[in-house]
């Protein structure tokens, strides 16, 4: 068969064009793979529009647990060291003790002190009792032993009776020194004033007591 030019056309088998159709198809996406390599380089993967790439992190490594510390052993407490007796030590207020503050006092400095007592003491032999019980021949004396005065249960359940270091307790502090105790008088504050008022104390009596 000759076409409009006068050349004799070709003749192809459907075969031939099924053959040349796909070598023609494959070529072409060859050569859109080309294109679309060269336009777009390799790399990371694009994300789609509008949505943006979260990179997933690292998980962070749980820290390695750290030895406890050893324990600083626990400092021992000392031992308190025991109260010296009031008698050494001249009471609470740590002035001195009792028989060098007696050896250095003077009764007339007592008596004078002792005013402030007379509204509730009488001190005279076979005075009667006031608010509170006479004070003659006290020292000495047991501590609930003034015959007809009734005492408080607080200081008949004490015992004993009154010493030189007794009195020089009850004195700086009646509350302290027996808890409990009817007696108003906050004390006398100052150890030498009360060794003035102990050392008169003890001359109240046909036989004074010996010194400490």
């Amino acid at each position: 068969m000759r076409g409009p030019n006068g050349y004799r056309l070709m003749k192809f088998s459907f075969l031939q064009k099924l053959g040349a159709s796909v070598l023609i198809a494959l070529w072409l996406v060859w050569v859109s793979i080309m294109v679309g390599d060269l336009l777009i380089p390799a790399g990371e993967p694009q994300a789609p529009a509008g949505r943006e790439v979260v990179k997933a992190s690292p998980a962070p490594s749980a820290p390695a647990p750290s030895a406890p510390a050893p324990s600083a052993p626990a400092p021992s407490t000392p031992a308190a060291a025991p109260s010296a007796p009031a008698a050494a030590t001249g009471g609470p207020s740590g002035e001195g003790t009792v028989p060098a503050l007696l050896a250095s006092a003077d009764a007339g400095d007592g008596k004078k002190i002792f005013r402030k007592c007379k509204a509730c003491h009488t001190a005279d032999k076979g005075g009667r009792h006031k608010v509170g019980p006479n004070l003659w021949d006290v020292v000495g004396r047991a501590k609930a032993g003034a015959g007809g005065y009734r005492f408080s249960g607080v200081l008949a359940g004490l015992g004993g009776t009154w010493t030189f270091a007794d009195l020089d307790a009850f004195l700086a502090r009646p509350k302290a020194f027996a808890p409990g105790t009817k007696m108003t008088f906050r004390g006398v504050k100052k150890a030498a004033d009360r060794a003035a008022v102990i050392l008169y104390l003890r001359s109240l009596s046909d036989s004074p007591k010996p010194l400490p």
